[in-house]
């Protein structure tokens, strides 16, 4: 009888050791998991070999933007792109689409890393290292976090900024906002934009590169406006290829022209 007892103990005492462990790991896994998107991810080994640090005067990368599911690439000859997909433990699926089409000294590691997106369906990261992987095999390419710093340039842009100029209408800038001018706050670090377009409030997406600037698709409260100036605005948004900033005032412009201007509030 005694013997059934301690039997019966250590079988209880097993069994919940084991949901410890098993706990346990399960927590270490989810601990593992870790945001890839919304950062530069620099090439340093492809295939077990290390990468140089440019490959034909470039600096191969990978970047994954969670907004619209799409990454861009370099193996340092031409710009790789297409659309990815996340999903439960670690798995990822590239989907390669158009590329530029530029020949250079060296394609080896875009042939390389080209191959990596068509093979790899799953990542991990330790200690900073991101590894693109191929389900149980050796890692197919490391990369390594990049951090990028706003130049001074893109960081003046931070702050609200109200319109005082808009290219286009024959109608008066007056006429067009006779009671409220339209302004624009920048975060550059988030990527976002919002203001007020003279009668609803606004939300938007931004894309920098240099002096380079895109807005992303518009959200806006649904107030009747008006007037044209609220459309006027938002379709010359739309245009917006590149950006300049003198003193107080900042210049949008589309290819070489300045289609709007506003200043520093």
């Amino acid at each position: 009888m005694k013997n059934a007892i301690v039997m019966s103990a250590l079988a209880i005492t097993m069994s919940l050791s084991s949901c410890g462990i098993f706990q346990k790991e399960s927590k270490t896994d989810a601990a593992s998991s870790e945001v890839i998107t919304g950062k530069k991810w620099k090439l340093i080994e492809l295939n077990g070999k290390p990468v140089a640090d440019k490959i034909n005067g470039k600096e191969p990368f990978l970047k994954l933007d969670d907004n619209d599911k799409r990454y861009s690439a370099s193996g340092g000859c031409n710009g790789i792109g297409g659309s990815f997909t996340l999903s439960a433990n670690n798995r990822i699926n590239f989907s390669q689409g158009m590329s530029t089409m530029m020949a250079c000294q060296d394609m080896s590691v875009e042939q390389g890393l080209g191959a990596v997106f068509t093979a790899a369906d799953n990542y991990t990261i330790k200690d900073g290292i991101l590894s693109l992987n191929k389900a149980r095999m050796a890692p197919l390419a490391k990369f390594k976090e990049v951090k990028e710093v706003a130049s001074s340039k893109e960081q003046a842009l931070n702050g609200t900024w109200e319109l005082d100029y808009i290219s286009g209408p024959r109608i008066a800038f007056d006429g067009l906002y006779p009671n409220r001018k339209p302004t624009i706050t920048f975060d550059t670090a988030a990527k976002k934009a919002n203001g007020n377009s003279s009668c609803n409030n606004y939300n938007t997406t931004i894309k920098i590169n240099g002096g380079n600037l895109n807005f992303g698709a518009v959200a806006t409260t649904k107030m009747a406006c008006k007037g044209t100036g609220e459309s006027v605005y938002f379709k010359t948004l739309e245009t917006i290829t590149n950006y300049d900033i003198k003193d107080n005032t900042l210049h949008l412009i589309m290819g070489d022209i300045v289609v709007m201007r506003f200043h520093k509030k």
